[in-house]
């Protein structure tokens, strides 16, 4: 039983992404592979090359001190790297968690239109260092925005990682067979657990390695069609549609969420009208004698009051002052008794 158990919290330790976050995970790592590699094809620079660059920055040091290299060399280096940098803290500022939802004030879509801006000015920047340093700090926004999922981390701008936890992780699935095999042993519900587990994540981070490499062969291709940085207009396109994208689905989400709170309030109010209603005749009764009627009766209010009350806090916490002033009209309405307005409007 405790082996089933262990099994269980095991496969909950990790679930695969649902396919719209897989799907738009591995869309923005092809933007990011295309990016990358017509970077590197006009400038000869990769913009998401951080380990890279901070290791030419050492190289520039070095060689600044020793007369090898000029201030030009060294400031290159630091820029790619400072600017990746200030893309990350940029969509710090916008997003304040690591994980995708659409409640709340998560300004994803907005950081996905601000990248497809950058890389929009990356292709009309004359220069060299300046729009590449564009799309450095592009790419640092956009992996920033990266999501938590149970144990995974979606990075999109860069496969340093994606290539080390894809590598762990075989080699995770890989011992396991290998221990089973060496005892001569069957897989149980732990190993079956574990293997599922690594399997799934497996196949979100191979899915944004390939789809990294095909954006990459996509970038080359684009840059042959449309010579120089303008071929940097097709991941920009991209980015900024599933932004506006993003922001769409949100606000639906949103309007759909929120009717269908309002009609449950009402639903609620109506309920709580009915209640009272009900009270009425009770009292009626207990005045005419049934005294048998008080306890169950002061019961039904003390319920029908605590249940108001946590509908109102739940209203108030989705909808702020929105709520409040929706739960004003409602109490406002002659159809509600006065009683049921003083009870819900009490907290406004």
């Amino acid at each position: 039983m405790r082996i089933r158990e262990k099994a269980a919290t095991i496969r909950k330790s990790f679930q695969r992404p649902k396919f719209w976050v897989t799907g738009f995970g591995w869309c923005l790592a092809a933007c990011a592979g295309a990016a990358n590699t017509i970077a590197f094809k006009c400038w000869m620079l990769y913009a998401s090359h951080v380990t890279g660059s901070t290791s030419n920055m050492a190289f520039r040091l070095e060689g600044y001190q020793q007369g090898e290299y000029g201030s030009e060399s060294l400031k290159e280096a630091c820029s790619l790297v400072f600017s990746f940098l200030a893309g990350a803290y940029a969509c710090g500022i916008l997003i304040d968690k690591n994980q995708v939802h659409f409640m709340g004030k998560a300004f994803y879509g907005l950081a996905l239109v601000l990248n497809s801006a950058l890389l929009i000015t990356a292709a009309f920047v004359p220069g060299r260092l300046v729009p590449a340093c564009f799309v450095s700090a592009a790419c640092g926004l956009q992996n920033a925005m990266c999501t938590s999922h149970f144990g995974a981390i979606i990075r999109t701008t860069h496969v340093t990682g994606t290539v080390t936890d894809i590598g762990s992780t075989m080699g995770r699935i890989s011992m396991i067979y290998l221990r089973k095999a060496c005892r001569c042993a069957p897989l149980n519900d732990i190993d079956r657990a574990e293997i599922g587990v690594d399997a799934r994540k497996l196949a979100v981070l191979a899915g944004l390695w390939s789809f990294y490499l095909i954006g990459g062969l996509v970038g080359i291709y684009m840059e042959n069609v449309i010579p120089g940085p303008r071929a940097l207009l097709v991941p920009a396109f991209v980015t900024g549609s599933v932004g506006l994208f993003y922001m769409a689905c949100r606000r639906l989400l949103k309007n759909y969420i929120k009717k269908l709170e309002q009609d449950r309030f009402s639903a609620d109010l109506q309920e709580a009208q009915q209640a009272l209603a009900h009270m009425g005749s009770r009292l009626h009764d207990l005045e005419a004698g049934e005294d048998k009627l008080v306890v169950e009766l002061d019961a039904e209010m003390g319920h029908m009051i605590e249940a108001l009350h946590e509908v109102e806090a739940d209203f108030d916490n989705v909808y702020g002052e929105s709520g409040r002033e929706f739960a004003r009209q409602a109490c406002g309405d002659p159809a509600f008794p006065s009683s049921i307005g003083k009870s819900v409007c009490s907290r406004q």
